[in-house]
Order: structure tokens, then C-alpha cells, then sequence
């Protein structure tokens, strides 16, 4: 082996070290950069890297990836109620008769004042969330959801005030009970 040179030398890698992900395929910086999306989704690609700890073309990437998988569905502005003049907030409960995902009872989602729909369980088909104007645009829907053969009954519920509402959250939180 003399005069033979024996050179150790470090390879090099180009892959990125991957993060731990979680069952739905996120790892904490995905679940933090989602989280800073929904507080404020103009935030600049370098802004929202300089919270996160990646550049901004990476966190481009990301975002990328989030619309093209779906995970963010729209880019949307939340209005301010009172200024729309929809100040009225109510939640209805919808008894049907049958499978209340009727295409006839589905029809009411084209209504500017039904923001969301929902099949439920208990002792109510569908709950609806509902804004409008005024007590006179309350009465008005129900008399459209009534005017439905599949539509029995309905409770309504009128918010008086609200303490909480904000967009679906991407960070979870341990159980109430460890804590």
C-alpha cells in the first residue's frame, strides 16, 4: 500500500432534508405557513419565510403545492357584515322529508344570503347559516325554503352577537382532556 494515497472525502448530497410529516402530509412548517394564510393571505412569499424559517422561493413552492393538492382551495376577501348591509346572521335547521340533499333543496346554494349548508346528524336534516338584512329578509327565505315539497319544518336560531368566527385553522391542538 505504499505510495497509494487513500483520499476520504464527504459526499455531497443535493436532496433536501425532508421534515417529519404528519397523517394528512403536513409537517410544522406546512401547518404554520397555512396558519399565517388564513390571518392574512397578502402577506409576501419573504415576509411568511422570514416567520418559518425558508426562503421565500421555497415557501412559493409550498404554497404552490397546497393550491395544486387542494389543501388551499381559494383566495378569498372576508367582508365586513355591516358594511354589506347583512348585519342579520340566523342558523336554520331544515326537517325534510327523505335524504335532504334533494337537487330541488340543494338550489337554495345559489342564494346570496345561504353562506353555508350542512348535512347533520340529530333531530334535523341540514343546517343552514344564513345573512341578510333584516327580520323582513328572514321571513322572505323561509318562505322560499317552505315553498319546497322535501322542506317539513325548520328552527331558526338569530345570533345576537358574535364571539367567533374565522376560517378553517390548520394548527391542532392537543386534547382538551391531556391537558
Amino acid at each position: 500500500m505504499s505510495g497509494t494515497l487513500f483520499c476520504l472525502t464527504e459526499e455531497k448530497s443535493n436532496e433536501v432534508r425532508q421534515m417529519p410529516k404528519d397523517a394528512h402530509g403536513l409537517d410544522h412548517v406546512d401547518r404554520k405557513l397555512l396558519e399565517l394564510l388564513t390571518q392574512n393571505a397578502e402577506q409576501s412569499y419573504a415576509d411568511l419565510g422570514l416567520a418559518v424559517g425558508l426562503s421565500a422561493p421555497a415557501v412559493h413552492e409550498r404554497v404552490k403545492r397546497y393550491k395544486a393538492s387542494g389543501r388551499i382551495t381559494a383566495v378569498t376577501a372576508q367582508l365586513d357584515p355591516a358594511m354589506t348591509g347583512k348585519r342579520f346572521l340566523a342558523f336554520f335547521h331544515v326537517n325534510t322529508i327523505g335524504w335532504g340533499k334533494s337537487d330541488a333543496l340543494m338550489c337554495i346554494a345559489t342564494l346570496p344570503e345561504v353562506e353555508e349548508i350542512h348535512s347533520v346528524t340529530g333531530d334535523t336534516c341540514m343546517i343552514l347559516k344564513v345573512r341578510m338584512e333584516s327580520t323582513q329578509a328572514m321571513e322572505a327565505l323561509l318562505a322560499r325554503l317552505y315553498a319546497l315539497p322535501e322542506v317539513v319544518s325548520t328552527k331558526s336560531y338569530v345570533a345576537l352577537s358574535t364571539y367567533l368566527e374565522r376560517p378553517v385553522q390548520a394548527g391542532v391542538s392537543a386534547s382538551i382532556s391531556e391537558g
